[in-house]
């Protein structure tokens, strides 16, 4: 009778064993398997972004009209503000692509260049009120209190006075006929305006991120090991909180470019010598009937950008929220 003793059994190795797979060992001087990284926030975004079409032919639109903000001269070898009589109100030609003001000014030479006024007063206000409104919204929604309240109802004030009438009476009271009419000074008090009236909306998406976040476990781990708070507010909350506001700002950019055209066509916005899409539109309104391309090549221009601005914007806030992917 055999003793069933560790001398009577056979060992087999795991790659002899029977069912078992053993895991393949990388040849000599073979590069290790590379594994994938995990993805942060904004890895996540750009993956999900970089898939949809829209988004390339926003991007495609926008990277256009800062081309022609920066570098005009590649698109045209005109001077915007050269005129010659002799071809007033002259149509679209070989000569002229877009056509001749009452000037006799160059419609497509003058919509090129007015593409630079446009965005830069629109990404100059953007920056302006994100700059602004998240400010005011991290120090509200971060110490609270009175001094959230307070923040808060100042807010309030500057929310409830309507765009257009407010941007109406800050230029038609320092934008005066008979004051210095540079162009730098027109633009100032353009984006001012723009600035003041609409701050109170990043401000209150800031402080939302805030309140939403100031809670979290890393926050109050950071504060247990006594981080400051300005550690806290800028390597913690500001980097965590900054994705909705970032979705705004490209969207508001395409807004204020719509809101630039809409106060130079009343004539209290962008004005001569400054050229605009909308200061364009708003010389060709008494010629509509007798050169409606005056008026068409520059609001579709107007309109590619806002909608461009506007795409972006929206294809960002669909990659920035898991909700919506």
């Amino acid at each position: 009778m055999s003793d069933p003793t560790s001398g009577s059994m056979v060992t087999t190795s795991p790659g002899e064993q029977p069912g078992l797979v053993a895991e393949a060992a990388p040849a000599p001087g073979a590069p290790a398997p590379q594994r994938d990284k995990p993805r942060g926030l904004l890895g996540d975004a750009w993956y999900d972004l970089r898939r949809k079409p829209i988004f390339w032919i926003a991007a495609s639109f926008i990277v256009l009209f800062l081309t022609m903000a920066i570098v005009p001269q590649l698109f045209t070898s005109m001077s915007p503000t050269d005129s010659d009589l002799g071809r007033s109100l002259e149509g679209p030609g070989s000569t002229g692509w877009f056509g001749f003001d009452i000037q006799g000014q160059d419609i497509y030479s003058r919509t090129i260049y007015g593409a630079r006024a446009s965005i830069v007063v629109a990404v100059t206000a953007t920056i302006g009120t994100v700059l602004l409104g998240s400010t005011v919204g991290v120090i509200a929604g971060f110490w609270g209190g009175w001094v959230d309240a307070l923040l808060s109802r100042l807010a309030d004030v500057f929310f409830g006075i309507p765009f257009f009438l407010g941007a109406i009476v800050i230029l038609f009271t320092f934008n005066t006929q008979g004051s210095g009419r540079s162009s730098v000074r027109i633009a100032s008090l353009v984006i001012i305006a723009l600035i003041t009236l609409t701050w109170p909306v990043s401000m209150r998406i800031m402080r939302s991120s805030v309140l939403a976040t100031k809670q979290a476990d890393y926050i109050v781990a950071a504060r247990a090991l006594g981080a400051s708070n300005t550690r806290i507010i800028f390597k913690h909350l500001i980097p965590n909180c900054l994705a909705p506001v970032l979705v705004y700002a490209t969207i508001l950019v395409g807004a204020f470019i719509g809101a630039e055209a809409t106060l130079s066509f009343l004539g209290v916005g962008l004005q001569s010598p400054v050229v605009s899409w909308g200061v364009i539109i708003n010389e060709s309104q008494n010629y509509l009937r007798v050169a409606p391309y005056w008026l068409l090549f520059p609001a579709a221009f107007l309109v590619a950008a806002v909608l461009s601005f506007v795409m972006l914007g929206e294809a960002v806030r669909e990659a920035l929220d898991p909700k919506l992917r």
